[in-house]
């Protein structure tokens, strides 16, 4: 059997995200979802995702869940077999950006969660499709059930998070950067840079995606992971 798949959500979002690949993927192998929210640093949350996950396992995140995934390879390179980075960065905040994010919480407080929510994955960061609002409707429903003091925590992890750039470049595992052609937030040109950091890592770029191709394009990225759970292991 393949090492256990493990799947970080993206902010504000929960298992419903990896929704169509649990049901999918969970035929051929084990599959789980970890919460990201148990914390106010990257690093916070990443240790104490080791002490409950398996011994070893696949790694794969998306957005938020990407950098936690960055943190736990770093962390824990003996147990992470293989890794795959879904619409990530590499790199911490700048202050200027970082301090963007705090009327997201002012707004949060003053009741107005969802807008606060919309403003980390905004609509221009979705692909334009058919399934668009019915994907945005699942998206506000995951941040109301996670509440202001998870966005608060998670927000503070986006704002102190740390430069991973020198880490990526000792990886030694099968790693896959995968994006959505039309996430504004992510572009391709960064995406590429991402994959240049790693030794052997392959890019794979989706069309009619965006910031969320688990759930815009499903079958695709379950067929992309499919092919990274088959890549060998690589010898250390």
């Amino acid at each position: 059997m393949a090492e256990a798949l493990v799947l970080l959500p993206d902010v504000m979002c929960d298992a419903r995200l990896w929704g169509p690949q649990i049901a999918d993927l969970s035929r051929d192998m084990a599959v789980m979802v970890a919460p990201i929210s148990a914390g106010e640093r990257v690093e916070e949350v990443a240790s104490g995702l080791l002490d409950v996950l398996p011994r070893r396992f696949a790694l794969a995140g998306v957005g938020l869940g990407a950098a936690i995934a960055m943190e736990l390879q770093r962390r824990a390179p003996d147990r992470v077999t293989r890794l795959m980075l879904i619409n990530a960065s590499p790199m911490g905040e700048t202050p200027a950006q970082a301090a963007a994010l705090d009327p997201l919480l002012i707004k949060a407080r003053a009741g107005r969660l969802l807008d606060a929510t919309r403003a980390l994955i905004p609509a221009a960061a979705l692909y334009n499709g058919p399934y668009r609002a019915e994907i945005q409707a699942l998206l506000d429903d995951m941040a109301l059930g996670q509440g202001i003091d998870i966005l608060t925590r998670q927000v503070r992890m986006m704002q102190r998070r740390r430069d991973q750039q020198s880490a990526l470049r000792k990886i030694r595992v099968p790693t896959t950067i995968l994006c959505g052609l039309e996430d504004a937030q992510h572009p391709v040109k960064r995406q590429s840079f991402l994959a240049d950091l790693i030794p052997g890592a392959r890019l794979e770029v989706l069309e009619e995606a965006g910031r969320l191709p688990m759930l815009e394009r499903p079958e695709a990225v379950a067929d992309a992971i499919r092919d990274w759970m088959a890549e060998p292991l690589l010898l250390r």
